[in-house]
């Protein structure tokens, strides 16, 4: 007996594309025979953990023989102080990735659809598509514009009908880089319709030392029709533990509770991210390090002629000016991975991650011996 496992599966789930993560650096030096090299691909921090989250991990260590805290508290705890909230508005993920999923799957459904930007992060369209939900997609801001590529609002809006449900918004956005001010965003979400949820995306929201950015978690208590996501894998450094939240009103987490699997955060994951988010001092390094990584790789850019976009994050878009594969393909022989996104609708762009002064050298002289035929 053949079994077709496709053909059993749930017609959306038939035509779902999985998401493709950057190459992480085992399989590149597997495969191509090289050694020492670097990721910067999937926008984590550099500097990794900071002291106190490393601390909680040790510690935690002779507990996983038994199952975690499956509600979480002591994280919750934290972020009740961090946020100034309740504990009943917070939900707790497995990244903030799962609960960008378990939204979609506790509010959308065949009949119904979601709002989304044409280069926004593709997790909202992955999930919407999973459910079976109608896709809209919103075009993004034409080249020339001050935000090229990023969020236009006034298009997202003029998507939003009756069967509407949520919108997926992320502030600041991967992989462009682009962001929304405070202003914008705030009439956005107060002229939506009531039975519309609007899901604010802020997984990079630590690195956006930007004017008029605004904190959307202060907004939640206001607006019960918010919910904003975050995670610890980008300036927590905790990427590999996989652990994020979303704050919303009780009412809404108590639908998303009714979706979460049962102890979906590790012991670990929950010991680090409650240390995380106290140790102020290892934020600010990252910060720091960030900003002059990024005037690091824009000077070079430049230098180099190649078209950049504003960014608010620890990354930078790049468009190479012709089809990246073969830059990217040039790259990975040279020990750097970074990031195509061709599946975004972008074949000609990159997205690079910014890393250490060292690394970022590394991968600029990349680009650099590539661009002049090397």
């Amino acid at each position: 007996m053949t079994l077709r496992a496709l053909d059993l599966a749930a017609p959306a789930v038939r035509s779902l594309s999985p998401y493709i993560p950057g190459k992480p650096i085992s399989e590149l030096e597997r495969e191509y025979g090289v050694t020492d090299s670097i990721k910067l691909a999937s926008n984590e921090n550099p500097l990794g953990p900071g002291p106190s989250a490393r601390a909680a991990i040790q510690a935690a260590v002779g507990d996983l023989g038994l199952y975690p805290d499956g509600n979480g508290f002591a994280l919750k705890q934290a972020l009740m102080r961090h946020h100034r909230c309740s504990m009943e508005s917070i939900t707790l993920g497995n990244g903030s990735n799962e609960l960008l999923v378990m939204i979609a799957e506790a509010f959308l459904t065949p009949a119904v659809s979601a709002v989304y930007s044409q280069y926004a992060f593709a997790i909202y369209a992955i999930a919407t598509h999973a459910t079976g939900a109608m896709k809209r997609a919103a075009p993004a801001h034409p080249e020339g514009h001050r935000m090229a590529l990023g969020h236009d609002l006034d298009a997202m809006y003029k998507l939003v009908d009756a069967d509407t449900r949520l919108v997926f918004i992320a502030n600041p956005n991967n992989p462009t880089g682009t962001w929304l001010e405070a202003e914008p965003l705030r009439r956005f979400i107060e002229s939506v319709p009531p039975h519309v949820l609007v899901v604010v995306d802020e997984a990079y929201r630590q690195y956006a030392s930007v004017p008029n950015y605004p904190d959307v978690a202060e907004w939640v208590a206001e607006m019960p029709n918010l919910i904003v996501s975050r995670t610890f894998s980008k300036a927590y450094g905790l990427a590999g533990l996989r652990v994020g939240y979303a704050l919303s009103s009780p009412e809404v987490a108590d639908v998303l509770n009714r979706v979460r699997q049962a102890f979906n955060v590790n012991s670990l994951a929950l010991a680090a991210a409650a240390a995380a988010l106290d140790d102020e001092e290892h934020l600010a390094r990252t910060v720091e390090l960030n900003r002059a990584g990024m005037a690091q790789l824009q000077a070079a850019f430049a230098r180099l002629q190649l078209r950049q976009y504003p960014s608010a994050c620890n990354f930078l878009l790049v468009d190479c000016g012709k089809p990246a594969g073969p830059v990217y393909e040039s790259l990975l022989r040279r020990g750097v991975i970074v990031r195509p996104v061709g599946g975004y609708g972008l074949p000609n762009h990159l997205r690079v991650t910014i890393g250490t002064a060292e690394q970022n050298e590394r991968m600029i002289a990349g680009f650099r011996e590539i661009l002049q035929g090397s």
